[in-house]
């Protein structure tokens, strides 16, 4: 089956040093593939290369069978949700929502009742009339979001899009991120640094450590096979230690500890 996108040997050169390192990579139609490693490792300059914010040094992009390394980031009809929401303050939740909208010939006539429609599928519509400064972290979150499923993208690109939030409201957006997903049908690439984020949300993952990949396949083969002792060391080592420290308070919680 035809990849829906693939990265070919992606080379990416800054100031004479070489940040990625020949990178190839597919992700199939619909789904979810999160890219993990920690900061520094390249995972957001694959991200700007994808959706053409940034060319690469050598390599190619193809979408659909189609070598769109040097089409414009407006004809890619990929979506990206930023980490720092980057909503227009001075509008509403319909405005911001609207707003690109507005600039598409197909589309202009029916702006404001795709953005009503999409604003009710992420849970705001209460707050469809509020500006970004009256809505909690979260809420600003789902709007950018909201914002990006109004322009029906083939593919949406995460950009760390929770570490800015606090560790409730992130597992409430993990889930409502799930939703959308199947609810659209969206072929969805995810950038974190949160490998419990990753292993809850993803079909596969990609790690990653500086510039290179070192494993891409299901949670449940990285688990089982790590690639190396860098994987075992950076994503199983790490989740193990979240859940020992947690997991003692469950014991208490359940009355199995004593005191």
């Amino acid at each position: 089956m035809e990849a829906k996108l693939e990265a070919r040997d992606l080379v990416q050169v800054f100031n004479k040093q070489e940040v990625l390192h020949r990178i190839g990579f597919t992700v199939q139609d619909g789904e979810f593939l999160s890219i993990l490693g920690p900061s520094g490792c390249g995972k957001t300059t694959i991200l700007r290369i994808l959706v053409g914010l940034l060319p690469p040094t050598s390599g190619a992009i193809i979408k659909d069978g189609l070598d769109i390394t040097a089409m414009p980031p407006s004809k890619r009809n990929m979506g990206i949700v930023f980490q720092n929401y980057a909503l227009f303050q001075n509008m509403t939740v319909l405005g911001n929502v609207e707003y690109a909208l507005k600039f598409n010939k197909e589309l202009r006539s029916r702006s404001r009742s795709i953005a009503e429609n999409i604003i009710e599928q992420v849970g705001l519509t209460g707050h469809i009339r509020k500006k970004p400064h009256k809505l909690s972290g979260g809420q600003q979150q789902r709007v950018a979001i909201a914002r990006t499923l109004a322009m029906n993208p083939e593919i949406i690109l995460f950009d760390e899009p929770m570490s800015a939030l606090d560790a409730a409201t992130r597992l409430l957006l993990r889930d409502e991120i799930k939703r959308i997903q199947k609810q659209f049908h969206s072929t969805m690439i995810y950038i974190t640094h949160d490998q419990e984020e990753a292993f809850a949300l993803s079909d596969r993952i990609m790690v990653m450590d500086h510039g290179t990949i070192r494993q891409i396949d299901t949670p449940e083969n990285i688990i089982r096979n790590p690639a190396d002792r860098y994987v075992r060391e950076f994503v199983i080592d790490k989740l193990r230690l979240k859940i020992n420290s947690l997991i003692k308070y469950v014991r208490v919680e359940g009355g199995q500890n004593s005191p």
